[in-house]
């Protein structure tokens, strides 16, 4: 057998998430909010340009907790396969993880073996593993520099990820403990 791996405990859930972004958010806001008082940072602004600008910092901001989130929602799959192969649990999808295991160990690619197991032994809908697939490409893109132009499908931004998640984990059994 594979070596277990040690999970390290510091994966973040939804709620942590969240406050972060709400917390950035609204010390963005702020700061923006006080552009006329500071002179220095905000030197030769315009009004529209200082409207302009905090738009800017809240989408990437929006992207980088995006991307926070799918690392969350990648993190509750392979803890779930792991759990469920160190278990040894019965159910036909532990069973069908554990000989995944077998032959991929850890290893095991999340996007096309992962879900398609969870589609082919449980009763998730389609239409959620597709949602997240299509989330991955967009948190691909992210990940590795958006030196291209991706075919995403449709707009990603940090509320549309949020949903997707919060989906996810209420209607899913995933093992994270």
């Amino acid at each position: 057998m594979a070596e277990k791996v040690t999970f390290s405990g510091q994966h973040l859930d939804l709620s942590e998430i969240t406050e972060h972004y709400t917390d950035v958010e609204l010390s963005l806001r702020q700061l923006f909010s006080s552009a006329l008082d500071n002179e220095e940072r905000f030197a030769g602004y315009s009004p529209t340009e200082v409207a302009e600008e905090l738009e800017y910092r809240l989408a990437e901001e929006g992207n980088l907790v995006a991307l926070s989130i799918l690392a969350a929602i990648e993190a509750a799959f392979r803890v779930d396969y792991l759990q469920r192969v160190y278990a040894k649990k019965k159910d036909p999808l532990s069973r069908a993880f554990r000989e995944l295991h077998e032959i991929k160990g850890s290893r095991a690619s999340l996007e096309d073996e992962i879900f398609n197991t969870w589609l082919k032994y449980t009763n998730v809908q389609p239409q959620l593993i597709g949602n997240l697939r299509g989330a991955f490409k967009f948190r691909h893109w992210l990940a590795h520099g958006r030196y291209w132009k991706p075919k995403l499908g449709q707009r990603y931004d940090y509320h549309g990820v949020y949903t997707l998640a919060e989906g996810v984990f209420r209607s899913l059994p995933l093992l994270t403990n």
